[in-house]
């Protein structure tokens, strides 16, 4: 192993250990407050399907600390696609599921929709259920036909599947997904700033002492975490999909700015935070208008 990829492999290792270990006790934790919660609450529903996707992935953590930790994949070729692919299905619907939340509250804030809960479990069960059935149908088959079927590939060796590029097809593929990513972000972002604003003007005294201020500062934390999380690998992927080929170092950073997207895993270790009494009173304590994270730190997972 050559210096440099030393380094890199070190800071992979680093990113997912301490993700898998905050991201385990985030799913526990949350799982308990669960059953205290409305579970009409979109959030909760929303949250609940959170803790889904990101245990579904972080059971594949181990196997890519494995990898990492002893260079060699010893798991096969069809297992290490399952594994490589999981952690782009777990960051597209955790996108879809932020998505989804923001959505509906932007609904509520314009009166196109009355309240923030579904009117029976039923609802909120088919509502995840056909969130999960339109990702099952979308990414089976591009995992099937694209992922890792064109190239040559060692089977000691996983998580370096760059020559499906050279597939224009893919690099389309690539480029759409991209585009989308980053305008529904743009447009939450804008739709977000607008309504704080909006709430902000019509408030009076401190801004943080209202309940709908930091419900929608709330709300600006989930358009955050797709900003910080998965917009820096959509931009780079934009720079590696054109470059790969000239220069052998972006393989590996893209493994490091696609490792950045697994951090979305501690979003429910925030939930448990911002859910703690004791976090709420001493957040409060600051001047929460100071920064939106602390605003954030005020409010509670349900919705």
């Amino acid at each position: 192993m050559e210096p440099t990829n030393g380094i890199w492999k070190a800071i992979l290792i680093t990113v997912y250990t301490v993700v898998f270990i905050g991201g385990v006790f985030g799913a526990i934790r949350i799982s308990f407050l669960l059953v205290k919660m409305n579970t009409l609450s979109v959030t909760t529903t929303a949250v609940i399907n959170l803790v889904v996707v990101h245990s579904l992935f972080l059971g594949t953590v181990p196997f890519r600390l494995y990898y990492y930790t002893t260079d060699k994949w010893v798991f096969g070729q069809p297992f290490c696609k399952i594994v490589s692919a999981m952690i782009h299905v777990h960051m597209y619907l955790t996108f879809l599921f932020y998505v989804f939340v923001l959505v509906i509250r932007c609904l509520i804030f314009f009166k196109w929709k009355d309240k923030l809960e579904f009117y029976r479990n039923l609802h909120a069960v088919a509502s995840s259920l056909a969130i999960w059935i339109l990702a099952v149908v979308i990414a089976l088959p591009l995992i099937h036909i694209w992922y890792g079927t064109t190239g040559h590939y060692e089977n000691a060796t996983c998580f370096r599947f760059h020559q499906e590029l050279k597939n224009n097809s893919v690099k389309e593929l690539n480029y759409a997904v991209i585009a989308v990513t980053v305008a529904v972000t743009c447009t939450l972002l804008a739709l977000q700033v607008f309504i704080i604003l909006k709430v902000a003007s019509r408030l009076s005294g401190s801004l943080c002492s209202h309940q709908e201020f930091r419900a929608q500062l709330k709300s600006l934390g989930f358009v955050w975490v797709i900003i910080l999380c998965f917009l820096p690998y959509h931009f780079f992927r934009i720079y590696y999909i054109q470059q790969y080929e000239n220069d052998s170092r972006l393989e590996m950073y893209n493994e490091i700015w696609l490792s950045i997207t697994a951090i979305s895993c501690l979003d429910l270790l925030s939930f448990v935070l911002s859910g703690s009494l004791s976090w709420r009173r001493g957040s409060i304590l600051f001047s929460c208008c100071q920064t939106t994270i602390c605003c954030i730190a005020t409010g509670s997972p349900a919705g």
